[in-house]
């Protein structure tokens, strides 16, 4: 990807084998019991419905049990109990172990679709006989991760739902997640603790409304400055309280200002977040940038991880602040 987030395109027809996987997923829907999540089930003769953030309504006569998601949707349902079979996007790193942005996801027992960009599996995906896929949008009614080349068909093996990200909270993602989990029949007695622990959290962050804060992402030859309104987990933070510095212009698709390294001194901040998703440099490749190195904020050493994704549920996100806050506290103001 050239960039923190990027939706593209593409498109390939249906396979040979999707009639056949239709036909036994029309004949496999029978009353028997099928677990959803840990510690329940979905009851036999139970209706499901879901609307999901297309505003398309999901109807199926039971709820779906063998489910299939993007990982930063697999990430979250699974902090609510939801036990996906497949995930597709970045799971597994180059040495085999788990990417960050699947979080708790056990990879050793899901099957993987697909692990970079514009690769999707699709005739696994039928093999699997899946009921329902879950995704992630950046826009409206683009599953991410979902190739353009081979969206028709996936569309056709079983019922898709799109969770919104782009222009809404953390919390209203969370939610949204909740209540998808909930539908399925997760077992949701870890929610509470960890809801209380992201609300103490939150209410910190207000106590660091003096410190000037940019979050940006690196590449080799240009690091790109993030636009607030476009994130959820940022969003978050602002409306805690935090200051963020928001782009004097954004690029096509709004969702940061890309400039040279030699220009990384464009806005003035106290504290520099760097993004940790694998596509982004590691800090000590930023640092390596003359420009980026002499930013007061990197001189003083008030440069943090920013995790970029992750996941959209309570327990994600308790951790997530929980470690901000720990790092805004040896933070202070440098104008």
């Amino acid at each position: 990807m050239s960039g923190p987030v990027l939706p593209r395109r593409g498109f390939l027809s249906a396979t040979a084998g999707l009639a056949a996987a239709l036909t036994l997923a029309a004949c496999g829907g029978g009353t028997e019991t099928a677990p959803t999540a840990a510690g329940s089930s979905a009851p036999s003769g139970q209706g499901w419905s879901f609307t999901d953030d297309r505003g398309k309504k999901l109807e199926l006569a039971r709820p779906p049990a063998r489910i299939v998601a993007q990982v930063g949707s697999a990430a979250a349902l699974w902090d609510f109990g939801v036990r996906p079979i497949a995930v597709f996007g970045p799971h597994k790193l180059k040495d085999g172990t788990k990417d960050p942005q699947v979080g708790n996801v056990d990879i050793t027992k899901v099957e993987g679709l697909g692990n970079v960009w514009d690769e999707f599996n699709v005739e696994k995906y039928i093999s699997l006989q899946p009921e329902l896929l879950v995704s992630s949008m950046y826009v409206k009614g683009t599953l991410w991760y979902v190739p353009e080349k081979s969206k028709d068909t996936v569309e056709q093996v079983a019922p898709t739902a799109g969770i919104m990200l782009t222009g809404r909270s953390a919390t209203e993602v969370i939610g949204t997640y909740e209540e998808l989990a909930t539908s399925l029949g997760a077992d949701m007695s870890g929610v509470p603790e960890a809801k209380a622990r992201m609300e103490a959290a939150t209410e910190e962050l207000a106590r660091f409304k003096d410190l000037k804060i940019l979050m940006m992402s690196g590449g080799p030859d240009q690091m790109w400055v993030v636009n607030p309104p476009e994130y959820p987990d940022i969003v978050h933070l602002t409306a805690a309280g935090l200051d963020v510095v928001t782009p004097s212009k954004v690029d096509d698709g709004g969702f940061f200002q890309t400039l040279s390294w030699e220009n990384a001194d464009t806005y003035d901040a106290d504290v520099i977040l760097y993004d940790t998703r694998t596509q982004s440099l590691k800090p000590e490749e930023m640092l390596k940038k003359p420009t980026f190195a002499k930013l007061p904020a990197v001189e003083a050493g008030q440069f943090y991880p920013w995790r970029a994704e992750v996941p959209f549920s309570y327990q994600g996100y308790a951790a997530f602040l929980e470690e901000l806050v720990a790092n805004l506290k040896k933070a202070r103001p440098l104008g």
